[in-house]
């Protein structure tokens, strides 16, 4: 098995970007999500609502975060001084404005005001207790540091949807791309669709993670990132082959044991 892909999000429900090599740090990739977007009243936004945000593509060089969208030109954010607390997921975390500039920029892309925000000191956000231990963080991400897919496990997706379309008399549709599901890591040669279901620790080049739990997968993952727009799959062929307690799975969350570094073509081994 080896490494296919790598993915990061440096500002959350925005589209991602593909880089060769990643710094890992305790917390998720170096930089990957570290800014997610909030409404007037400090409630978070998501492309699960807010599909338009597919439609930012946000980059880092270094600190500086530069902005690209279809509406306005390139915006490079400045961060300012004031906090405010934000409830990411249940737990309140104090994230830092990015300032009126980058508000008026992002709120021209969404059609009404927002603000960009950033997590400005990453050991703030604790992973949930349940699956973690006391000392692990995540940045802005829904719930853990990284998200790992397969490549086999997409081929067997796409297969099922295929083969739902026939059942029902409908034309098969193009097969859906990864980023539909949004992964930090996407792992190539895997012998078996979902083998990863069972994995409980992986390394990925010389950096061990363990694995917390498969990932329940929302209605994200139904919007269509170039059109923006939303059908029924994949949740609806996920929902026949894929569900157990109440939810549907696609991929595994991890938490890296250490820092390190991953690499595009790296030796991936479950441990």
């Amino acid at each position: 098995m080896k490494l296919a892909s790598i993915t990061f999000y440096p500002v959350k429900s925005t589209a991602g970007h593909e880089v060769a090599e990643a710094e890992v740090q305790p917390w998720g990739l170096a930089g990957d999500r570290r800014y997610l977007i909030t409404d007037e009243h400090d409630k978070v936004l998501t492309a699960r609502t807010e599909p338009r945000l597919l439609a930012c593509v946000a980059r880092l060089d270094g600190d500086a975060l530069t902005l690209t969208g279809p509406h306005a030109g390139p915006l490079t954010v400045v961060p300012t001084a004031m906090l405010s607390v934000v409830n990411v997921g249940r737990t309140p975390v104090k994230l830092t404005d990015c300032g009126d500039a980058a508000a008026e920029w992002l709120s021209g892309l969404a059609g009404h005001p927002v603000r960009l925000k950033w997590l400005d000191d990453p050991t703030r956000r604790p992973v949930n207790p349940a699956y973690g231990r006391p000392e692990d963080r995540v940045s802005l991400a829904d719930a853990y540091p990284l998200l790992l897919t397969t490549t086999a496990s997409l081929a067997r997706l796409n297969d099922w949807i295929a083969e739902g379309a026939l059942e029902r008399g409908e034309e098969p549709p193009a097969p859906l791309p990864m980023r539909r599901f949004r992964p930090n890591v996407e792992i190539g040669g895997v012998a078996e669709p979902f083998a990863e279901d069972h994995w409980k620790r992986v390394r990925i080049g010389e950096v061990d993670f363990r694995v917390t739990k498969g990932c329940d997968r929302c209605v994200l993952t139904t919007v269509d990132p170039d059109t923006y727009t939303k059908g029924k799959e994949p949740l609806r062929t996920l929902a026949k082959h894929r569900r157990w307690e109440g939810k549907v799975w696609f991929g595994i969350n991890l938490i890296p044991d250490a820092p390190g570094r991953i690499a595009q073509g790296d030796p991936v081994i479950a441990l």
